[in-house]
C-alpha cells in the first residue's frame, strides 16, 4: 500500500472548511452551555429548594444519558411530538448545548463553592442582596478556579461534536466519511482528520494556558 499525498492535497480544502464548521459549532454550543450551565450551577447552590432540585435533576439526567442517544432525541424524536422539522444545525447545537450546558453548571458550583464562605457574608454585611454578592464578589473571584475546567470542556465539546456526523450535518469528521466514500482513501483521510483535531484542541489549550496567566 502506497501513500498517496496527492489524495491529502486535494482533499484538504474541504476537510478545512469541515473544521471550521467543526469549531463554529463548539463555540456556540460552548456559549449556550455557559450561560445555561451559569445558572444551573448557582441554582444548585441557592436558597430555594426547589431550584436546588431542578437544577439536580437537568444536570444528573443530562450527564447520565450520552450525547449521540441526546442527538438523536432532538433530531428524531423532538420532530415526531412536536410536527415541526429542525435543521441539522439547530439540532446539533441545542444537543451540544443542552448537554455542554450540565457540565459547566458543575464546573460552575465547584467554582463558586471554592470561594471562601465569609466573602458572601461580607458582602450581605455591606448590605447587598445575595445575587448582588453572588455577581460582583463571587463569580468575578471563581473565574480564576473555573478557567482550566472551562477549557477542557471546551476540548471535550470539540471532539463529541464529531457525533453529529450522524444526522448529516457536514462537520470535519462527516467531510471526511464524504471523502472516503469517493476516494476509498481511509488511511490518509483519517489521518488528516486526526491531525487537524490535534492541533484545534494544542490550539486551544495555548488559548486556556495564556489566560489562567494572565488572571493569576
Amino acid at each position: 500500500m502506497t501513500f498517496d499525498f496527492g489524495l491529502i492535497e486535494r482533499a484538504l480544502p474541504l476537510l478545512l472548511m469541515g473544521a471550521a464548521v467543526t469549531v463554529e459549532i463548539t463555540a456556540v454550543s460552548v456559549a449556550v452551555g455557559f450561560f445555561i450551565g451559569l445558572f444551573v450551577g448557582i441554582a444548585r447552590i441557592s436558597q430555594i429548594r426547589v431550584l436546588r432540585i431542578l437544577a439536580a435533576i437537568y444536570a444528573d439526567c443530562i450527564r447520565g444519558t450520552p450525547l449521540l442517544v441526546q442527538i438523536f432525541l432532538i433530531y428524531f424524536a423532538l420532530p415526531m411530538a412536536t410536527g415541526q422539522q429542525i435543521e441539522p444545525f439547530a439540532a446539533a447545537v441545542m444537543a451540544c448545548g443542552i448537554n455542554s450546558g450540565a457540565y459547566i453548571s458543575e464546573i460552575f458550583r465547584a467554582g463558586i463553592q471554592s470561594i471562601d464562605p465569609g466573602q458572601m457574608e461580607a458582602g450581605r454585611s455591606l448590605g447587598l442582596t445575595w445575587w448582588q454578592t453572588m455577581v460582583y464578589v463571587i463569580l468575578p473571584q471563581a473565574v480564576r478556579n473555573i478557567l482550566p475546567p472551562l477549557g477542557n470542556e471546551f476540548i471535550a465539546m470539540l471532539k463529541d461534536s464529531s457525533l453529529v456526523s450522524v444526522i448529516g450535518f457536514e462537520e470535519l469528521t462527516r467531510r471526511g466519511q464524504l471523502i472516503i466514500a469517493q476516494t476509498y482513501g481511509s488511511f490518509e483521510i483519517w489521518l488528516t482528520v486526526a491531525a487537524l483535531y490535534l492541533m484545534m484542541t494544542l490550539a486551544i489549550s495555548r488559548v486556556v494556558g495564556f489566560l489562567e496567566r494572565r488572571t493569576k
